[in-house]
């Protein structure tokens, strides 16, 4: 009976047993059925709903202009000749695809590196360590010298290698070294931006290779370059100006502003006088092309939309010939000058049209002896001029009323303040009073004569040997008429960088330089500043604004010089309110300093000069450094009667014997301009 109940149980357990296992089975393949059943739901509804969406995803393009630079403007004289032209190299660039990887331009640069050797010099140890580390492998081998590297960010295992590298000497190949400097290259350009591997210097191996291999190398194309040449010499730089590299890239100071007018930071840009000036119009218009990408970043389609316009040229008033003379002898005056000279600077102009025929320049250091060419220096060295500048004092004396053209006569004598003695050149002792009119003071340059208009405009009564109890409005009255002539204020010159000059100070403790002020022994102005004065008094009265650019011009089929797209006219700044009779008692003063009959003409040995030349010449007492100098200028125009040219130049801190360098530089200018630029009337 037991064991028919031991068998009983085990007969309900193996029934209990099979019962429960086939319904946990179907429960699960309930479960898993409703599942799948939600699933391919769910794939139904996006297949119906959805399925268009995604396709065009996949399928889907983008489209990005591309852009690539184009020639810069060339700079011709006034008859043709090429002063900046654009030399032409063979090159090899590198276009950065859509979110191209680091490996990638890895790979690509060390493919390019078997065929292109480039210069390293600029190669930095980042630059170096980035290189090293985008092969994966290479990477990788560093991470695993580092402890507990695991626990770390990418980016922090990726500052964690590079420390590693800095920190360890590493044994870079000079091959390692090359592949390195393309590296940094092609990762500093921008998405579809066009960048130069190597600019200059590509040999013809080196492209005959690239260019079997271009298809393994993607980006990498054989193009042009080109640089800035100078046909003509390079002296001209100091007026033109200089380009950044695309090594250099944008100035640093003007980043912001230029990327913001579309420049890509590696472009080339004009960093300096009229290179700067004219950017706008020597920069031309890049091209465009428009690159289609697949969702995969491949470019699948590439479609020039605008080939791109070459900057335009300028067409400059100077003559490069003359240029070139004028920088020659402006030279082998300062260095016949010696002593404490610091330089020589001259400018030649139309006075008719404001039009600069030709500026030259140099610095000299006294200590060395060293000259430098600085033709800019006739913008923005101040000088203090001495005589030159009475031409407008007399003009302001007419203006005034203190004289008049029938009545300007007075007496050339010391001015005595309070036991002080000022007196002119030839009138040092005082030992004759000598009459002179206006034009006479001009001829013998009467120091006398203009400290006593100064006075006379200030509507002060002088007594010999009494206090100069002048109202300071002597120096606002002076200046007037002066900045009417353009002297102490901007000529507004089409070069950046213009001084105003510099003004001695006016308060009462110095009314005695007022008296100096008035013979041009006390402020201090540019060369251009006395060019423009005396062209002012040269054609009439008109101030007229200096200007080196004649036109902007296209381009002719030949990259010649093309039509006239604009020009520049002569611009008025302000017209001085004299008479026919007021200015004729000036430049008969002006023609009598070189060929007048008074004993004491300052001018008279450039008397042979042909066509006639009206001048005033100047000689201030300056300093250097504690010593007894002179200063030595001159304001000129030719012929006297119908004035073609004006010729200014100054020579500051010569030794005290200097007595003719001035006069003597002009008589070869002058022989240059006639047989050179114009023939003689």
């Amino acid at each position: 009976m037991l064991n028919n109940l031991l068998n009983k149980n085990k007969t309900n357990q193996k029934n209990s047993s099979g019962s429960q296992i086939p319904f946990r089975l179907n429960f699960l393949f309930i479960i898993v059925a409703v599942l799948f059943a939600v699933l391919i739901g769910q794939l139904a509804y996006l297949q119906v709903m959805y399925g268009a969406k995604f396709k065009a995803e996949v399928n889907r393009t983008d489209s990005t202009v591309e852009t690539k630079n184009v020639q810069r403007g060339m700079v011709f004289d006034s008859t043709g000749r090429v002063l900046v032209g654009n030399k032409v190299h063979q090159a090899i660039t590198y276009t950065k695809g859509v979110n191209t990887l680091s490996s990638e331009i890895y790979n690509t640069a060390t493919a390019l590196g078997k065929y292109v050797t480039v210069s390293t010099k600029t190669l930095t140890k980042r630059q170096m360590a980035d290189f090293y580390l985008s092969n994966p492998t290479t990477l990788k081998r560093i991470e695993q010298k580092i402890p507990n590297i695991s626990q770390y960010s990418s980016d922090s295992r990726y500052d964690k290698a590079l420390k590693y590298l800095y920190s360890h000497d590493m044994n870079y190949t000079d091959q390692q070294k090359n592949d390195a400097t393309i590296f940094a290259k092609m990762s500093a350009a921008y998405q579809l931006s066009t960048t130069y591997i190597k600019e200059t210097g590509v040999s013809d191996k080196e492209i005959a290779e690239v260019g079997e291999h271009l298809t393994s190398m993607p980006g990498v194309k054989v193009g042009t370059s080109w640089t800035r040449d100078y046909p003509n010499g390079d002296s001209i730089k100091s007026i033109i100006g200089t380009v950044s590299s695309q090594k250099s890239g944008l100035p640093s100071d003007r980043v912001n502003e230029l990327l913001a007018q579309g420049y890509s930071r590696n472009d080339s840009v004009g960093q300096s006088y009229l290179e700067k000036q004219y950017e706008s119009v020597l920069r031309g218009t890049k091209s465009q092309t428009e690159v289609e990408t697949t969702g995969n970043n491949e470019i699948t389609k590439e479609v020039t939309k605008y080939a791109g316009k070459k900057g335009d040229n300028l067409q400059l008033t100077i003559n490069a010939s003359f240029q070139k003379k004028l920088q020659s002898l402006v030279r082998d005056a300062e260095e016949g000058a010696g002593g404490y000279s610091t330089g020589t600077y001259a400018v030649v102009m139309n006075p008719n049209t404001g039009g600069i025929i030709g500026i030259a320049g140099v610095d000299r250091n006294p200590s060395t002896g060293k000259i430098t060419n600085n033709a800019l220096g006739t913008i923005n060295s101040s000088i203090v001029m001495g005589s030159v500048v009475k031409g407008a004092t007399v003009s302001g004396a007419l203006m005034s009323g203190v004289i008049t053209p029938t009545n300007s006569t007075l007496t050339d004598s010391p001015i005595n303040i309070g036991g002080v003695k000022k007196a002119s050149w030839f009138n040092k002792n005082g030992g004759a009073n000598i009459a002179v009119d206006a034009s006479t003071a001009l001829e013998v340059s009467s120091n006398s004569y203009m400290m006593q208009l100064a006075m006379k405009e200030a509507k002060f009564n002088y007594v010999s040997g009494g206090a100069l109890n002048m109202s300071t409005k002597s120096f606002d009255i002076q200046r007037g008429y002066f900045n009417q002539f353009g002297l102490g204020v901007k000529t507004g010159v089409d070069l950046p960088g213009e001084s105003t000059g510099l003004q001695g100070a006016s308060t009462k403790k110095y009314i005695g330089s007022a008296l100096d002020l008035s013979f041009g022994n006390y402020d201090a102005y540019t060369v251009m500043q006395v060019a423009q004065y005396m062209s002012t008094v040269a054609n009439g009265g008109y101030r007229l604004k200096p200007h080196v650019l004649a036109s902007i011009r296209g381009t002719s089929k030949n990259g010649g010089l093309g039509s006239v797209e604009s020009s520049v006219t002569p611009t008025v700044l302000n017209k001085i309110d004299m008479t026919a009779a007021q200015r004729k008692v000036v430049t008969d003063g002006l023609y009598d300093v070189v060929h007048g009959t008074n004993t004491y003409k300052t001018g008279g040995s450039m008397s042979s000069i042909s066509p006639s030349i009206s001048a005033k010449t100047g000689t201030a007492e300056t300093f250097y450094k504690g010593t007894s100098t002179v200063t030595l200028s001159l304001a000129s125009y030719a012929p006297s009667k119908n004035p073609q040219v004006v010729v200014a130049l100054a020579m500051p801190n010569l030794s005290t014997s200097a007595e003719s360098n001035n006069m003597d530089l002009a008589k070869k200018i002058y022989s240059a301009y006639w047989s050179m630029v114009q023939a003689k009337p």
